[in-house]
C-alpha cells in the first residue's frame, strides 16, 4: 500500500518509498504498453481573449498511436521512451501528399510524459507530498514535482511555425492510486512566463524580436482498459487537455484536446486483439 488509510496521515511521509513503488508500476506499464496501439483523436480549438471558441476553424486529426521503448546498449542510462504517431485522417479525410503538419499538431515522435517517474529519471526532479485527494472518484495520494535544474531554451522554426522546448520550466502534480501506486492523473504547468528570441526565417536573416509564452497547462487522465486472450486490465491514457497562450503570434491562444480510444493489443504471431 502507498498509504493505508483515507485519513490524512499524522506522521512523516515516506516520499522515497512512494516513489520506489511508483517507479515499479511505471516500468511495468511501459513493458505492457509496448504491445498496445490505439486511436488518438486530436481537436485544436483557437480561442478568444476570454478563452471561449473564437468561431474560426477547428482542426481535427486522427492518429494511430503506439509507444516505443529502447534501452541504450551497454549503458545504465534510463530507456528512451517515445510516443509514435501515424496520421489517419485530417478534418475527416485521408491525408494527401501535399498536406503539411500544422504548427500546433502533435509531433510524429514525442516524449512519453510518465518517463519522468521511471527509477532512473526520478533524480532529475524534486518531489514533495501534497496530501490525499481523489482522481475521478478514486482515492489518491498527491505528489508535487519540479525539475532540479533548468535547461537551455531551444527554439526552432519551420517557415511560419515556431517550436520552443523549455526543459525545467514546468512543475506539476501527480495523483497516484492509494492501493496500487498506479498513476491516475498528471497535471503540468509553466512556472512563469518565458520570453524567447524568434529565429529568422532564413539563415543569417534579420532578427525578428521576441515572443512570450504566457501559459502552457496540461492535464492527463488515465482509465482502465480490459483485454482478452489473455485476460488483462491495464491503466492507459484516456485524455489530455492542454492550453497554450502566447503574448504574440499567429494563433496566440489554443486549446488542444486529445482523446484515446479503440485500444488493441498485439499478441504472439502479430495478431491484434481488442
Amino acid at each position: 500500500m502507498v498509504v493505508s488509510t483515507a485519513a490524512q496521515p499524522t506522521g512523516p511521509i515516506d516520499v522515497r518509498g512512494i516513489l520506489a513503488r511508483v517507479g515499479e508500476q511505471v516500468e511495468q506499464y511501459f513493458a505492457r504498453a509496448q504491445s498496445v496501439v490505439c486511436q488518438e483523436t486530436v481537436r485544436l480549438t483557437p480561442l478568444s481573449y476570454d478563452l471561449a471558441f473564437d468561431g474560426s476553424h477547428q482542426r481535427q486529426l486522427v492518429y494511430e498511436l503506439r509507444i516505443a521503448w529502447e534501452a541504450p546498449l551497454g549503458s545504465d542510462e534510463p530507456p528512451d521512451i517515445k510516443v509514435l504517431r501515424e496520421i489517419v485522417t485530417i478534418d475527416g479525410r485521408k491525408p494527401r501528399p501535399k498536406d503539411e503538419p500544422g504548427c500546433l499538431d502533435p509531433k510524429p515522435v514525442s516524449p512519453e510524459p510518465l518517463a519522468m517517474l521511471l527509477p532512473g529519471r526520478q533524480r532529475e526532479y524534486v518531489f514533495t507530498y501534497a496530501g490525499l485527494g481523489k482522481a475521478d472518484d478514486r482515492p489518491a495520494v498527491m505528489l508535487d514535482y519540479r525539475s532540479r535544474e533548468k535547461g537551455k531554451i531551444d527554439v526552432t522554426r519551420s517557415k511560419d511555425c515556431i517550436s520552443v522546448e523549455l526543459p525545467g520550466y514546468t512543475a506539476g502534480r501527480v495523483w497516484l492510486d492509494q492501493g496500487t501506486g498506479d498513476v491516475l492523473r498528471l497535471d503540468e504547468r509553466l512556472t512563469g512566463m518565458v520570453d524567447f528570441e524568434v529565429p529568422p526565417e532564413k539563415p543569417r536573416g534579420r532578427r525578428e524580436g521576441t515572443m512570450t509564452l504566457e501559459r502552457a497547462d496540461s492535464s492527463i487522465r488515465y482509465k482502465k482498459v480490459a483485454f482478452t486472450e489473455p485476460d488483462e486490465t491495464l491503466l492507459l491514457p484516456a485524455s489530455i487537455e492542454s492550453l497554450t497562450i502566447f503574448r504574440s503570434g499567429g494563433t496566440p491562444r489554443v486549446r488542444r484536446s486529445q482523446v484515446f480510444s479503440n485500444y488493441r493489443r498485439f499478441v504472439t504471431g502479430g495478431r491484434i486483439v481488442q
